[in-house]
């Protein structure tokens, strides 16, 4: 019998991992996931499922749908996408992640029938979180699609809702180079006469008119949330936000970062869909999920804080739409000087995220521990040609460590750039217990 180790080796490099990678990692079509579904004799048809694509947010948006369901009472599944530390991040029931014997269990019981398809590892993957959801006898699932969302292998479910937070440029290598053509990729998840809720559109009118056609098309009611006015206003409160809501009261979102208010938003219109379709969620329900989403859920990266005197923040953010938001709000963070780590994916547009991020800073620039992230060199020359100042560092823990030394008290230091870089930091972090992770 493997080890649990020895099944996540085993997962990572027979099938490589896209968050390692990248292209070569990726399938397109439906083909191997069909194979895995039938095999497993349609798992995710054993209960309710909320599916939940998107550009930016849908890893926050999932885990807040899900903490509110728990709070209801529901046996909640949870299937989201990279995890930062350990694989099984990615599969959880009411906020706990699959045991490990359940992996190993999997992988060697089923490598016969898998190792002649040569499936990805997301089609591993997601075969693996139906399958463990319909053991743990879940009441509904929500699942957060991995890449676009007309060909990512979550898209055999038939949900009771779907999701799409928002579209911005992003993996255009597989969804293509305008925003309506990464739209229509996203779109696909609508299913006939399935209610759809768009977090934003920022006003495009052609993005507007691609899911106002896939809805007809489908016959599914479609909600623009950014449009529902469902927030009335908002403030920063004890470390997270505070929203006055139209249909739901006062709400203590316990995540802070400026991305949360559209993502907010957007829960909070498929909050009603939901109910109208029969899902009992109190007001308290929803006020509890959204206070309590991190340790309801295990969410993690978020604008997470870590530390004090320095302040010490890390946030997932990766492409231009995500670091934009970042940028605006370490922009409006008191203090005394700012201390940025920072690591990018060599595919991603650097040069344009790069420019978005203060001048006002002394950088740490560096790279993660996966083959897609660019070359600490290489960023730092982007960055100098923009007018970023500071060095480079072979990882993220001598760069961490050095912006520490040169920080004072009332500064801050902020982590980011990458997922990766995020799950490089949490993860010395952690083993550390000089942060509070």
């Amino acid at each position: 019998m493997m080890t649990y180790s020895e099944a996540t080796d085993y997962l990572f490099t027979s099938a490589p991992l896209f968050q390692n990678v990248g292209g070569e990692a990726y399938k397109e079509g439906l083909a191997n996931t069909l194979a895995l579904d039938s095999h497993f004799r349609h798992p995710h048809r054993s209960y309710k499922t909320i599916h939940v694509a998107g550009t930016n947010g849908k890893g926050s948006c999932s885990h807040t749908l899900a903490a509110i369901l728990q709070s209801a009472g529901y046996r909640v599944g949870l299937y989201t996408s990279p995890h930062l530390m350990d694989f099984r991040e990615r599969i959880r029931v009411n906020g706990e992640m699959m045991p490990r014997q359940g992996v190993v269990n999997f992988v060697d019981g089923e490598r016969g029938f898998f190792e002649p398809l040569r499936p990805s590892f997301f089609e591993l993957a997601t075969a693996l979180a139906f399958l463990y959801f319909k053991e743990q006898r879940v009441d509904v699932a929500v699942v957060e699609v991995g890449l676009g969302g007309r060909l990512d292998c979550t898209n055999v479910i038939e949900p009771d809702l779907s999701i799409i937070t928002n579209i911005s440029f992003d993996h255009m290598q597989f969804l293509g180079n305008t925003l309506e053509q990464i739209a229509a990729e996203k779109a696909g998840i609508i299913k006939d006469g399935v209610p759809v809720v768009v977090g934003e559109t920022n006003g495009h009118e052609g993005v507007k008119a691609v899911f106002r056609e896939a809805a007809l098309r489908h016959h599914a009611p479609i909600v623009f949330a950014d449009e529902a006015g469902e927030i009335v206003s908002y403030k920063e409160a004890a470390g997270g936000r505070q929203y006055e809501t139209r249909s739901f009261g006062r709400l203590a979102g316990e995540l802070s970062g400026l991305c949360q208010i559209p993502n907010t938003a957007t829960v909070l219109s498929a909050l009603k869909l939901l109910r109208g379709k029969g899902y009992r969620i109190s007001d308290n329900d929803v006020a509890e999920g959204f206070a309590h989403v991190c340790g309801l859920t295990g969410l993690m990266g978020r604008w997470q804080k870590v530390g004090d005197a320095p302040t010490v923040i890390c946030d997932t953010g990766h492409n231009p739409a995500g670091l934009s938001l970042v940028a605006r709000h370490l922009r409006e963070i008191p203090c005394s000087h700012l201390h940025v780590v920072v690591g990018m994916a060599a595919d991603k547009d650097v040069r344009e995220s790069l420019s978005l991020l203060p001048k006002e800073a002394t950088y740490y620039f560096t790279q993660a521990s996966v083959r897609r992230a660019m070359r600490a060199e290489l960023l730092a020359e982007v960055g100098h040609a923009l007018g970023l100042e500071g060095q480079s560092y072979p990882g993220v823990e001598p760069a961490f460590s050095a912006a520490m030394a040169n920080a004072e008290a009332g500064d801050l230091v902020f982590v980011g750039g990458s997922s990766f870089v995020v799950a490089d930091f949490l993860g010395f972090a952690q083993k550390s217990g000089n942060l509070s992770v």
